[in-house]
């Protein structure tokens, strides 16, 4: 399937617009702006203006969130916590944050644990970004694994409780899409509504190109990222995808990737090599992508099926396509 006038490259390979009218207002010159932030490639692309001055305010809001959330800045408010002194058992927290990690509290509950934000014990042992990766010390894992529960941790307030002094918060699988909301919001305060925010796969739309949807490409596992199994056409909607082709380094024949049980300090294994979400709030599709993925096939469909404005397909190891319930309708005719 071609798609016309590609714009933006990322997990969701690509996001492109159909040549449409105007959405009650000039059709201005698309303006995009890129920065590395979030461990990533981050582009905003205006589609209804072309003042800068926004991408730049809009850039400068991902990068205080980021000051916020990263587990691996030193003065972020997650590492703090990640840092705390022993026997610290309460620590205030900005708003912001406080909301983050309610949020992936409850993904944590709603999967079982399958997905837990107090992974970051296991997930500091794998480097998938090191030049020549290596497979953690297998007796470190076993080490930390008693270290994950996301039932040790709760929010009052802004105020975030901890059980004990092991536990340890990592959000890289729900912060982008938080941020992605946020984002949207100040674009829509700046009076901006035809943009596209793309977080390195998370692709988030605020209306629409004109009078028709955005459309956006997701990426065939393992392929080039110009190669598409769909296009999704979708307006004032999110798109994020979680998959094996990510983040991700081959030993001995076997692929290791970055969503990690918990249970068991490995890359799951369960026949998935992607989720996609569609969601209304991109920390929604965010959260369950992952979610999703970690939960398998049988159970990630129930659980998407058993949600409200949220889709998702699933790919399977032999490239086969599922779809939740719905889903067909935001997928581009062939």
């Amino acid at each position: 399937m071609k798609l016309k006038k590609a714009i933006a490259a990322a997990v969701l390979v690509c996001a492109s617009v159909l040549a449409a009218g105007g959405c009650g207002r000039r059709q201005a010159e698309p303006v995009s702006r890129s920065d590395f932030l979030l461990n990533t490639f981050v582009t905003v692309t205006l589609y209804d203006s072309e003042d800068e001055a926004i991408l730049d305010g809009c850039l400068e809001l991902c990068s205080h969130y980021e000051d916020l959330l990263s587990r691996t800045k030193e003065d972020s408010e997650i590492f703090r916590l990640n840092h705390r002194e022993p026997g610290t058992r309460e620590m205030e927290v900005s708003a912001e944050t406080a909301e983050v990690i309610e949020r992936g509290l409850y993904y944590s509950r709603l999967s079982g644990g399958a997905f837990d934000i107090t992974v970051e014990p296991l997930s500091s042992l794998w480097d998938f970004t090191a030049a020549e990766p290596e497979l953690p010390d297998p007796e470190m894992i076993r080490e930390n694994l008693p270290k994950v529960g996301y039932e040790r941790v709760s929010v009052s307030g802004n105020t975030i409780v901890f059980a004990d002094d092991e536990t340890r918060i990592d959000l890289g699988a729900i912060a982008k899409g938080y941020i992605a909301d946020k984002m949207k919001e100040y674009l829509l305060e700046q009076g901006v509504e035809s943009a596209i925010i793309n977080l390195g796969g998370n692709v988030l739309c605020v209306g629409g190109y004109g009078e028709e949807p955005f459309r956006i490409g997701i990426q065939r596992p393992y392929a080039d990222r110009s190669e598409t199994v769909g296009v999704l056409e979708i307006r004032d909607l999110s798109a994020v995808s979680s998959g094996v082709y990510e983040r991700h380094f081959e030993k001995d024949g076997v692929n290791y990737h970055h969503i990690l049980d918990p249970k068991t300090g490995y890359p799951y294994e369960n026949g998935l090599t992607a989720v996609t979400i569609v969601s209304e709030k991109s920390v929604d599709g965010d959260g369950l992508s992952t979610t999703c993925f970690s939960l398998g096939l049988e159970r990630g469909m129930e659980l998407v099926n058993s949600l409200e404005h949220v889709w998702a397909v699933f790919i399977t190891d032999d490239g086969e396509l599922h779809y939740s319930d719905g889903m067909e309708q935001w997928l581009a005719r062939q």
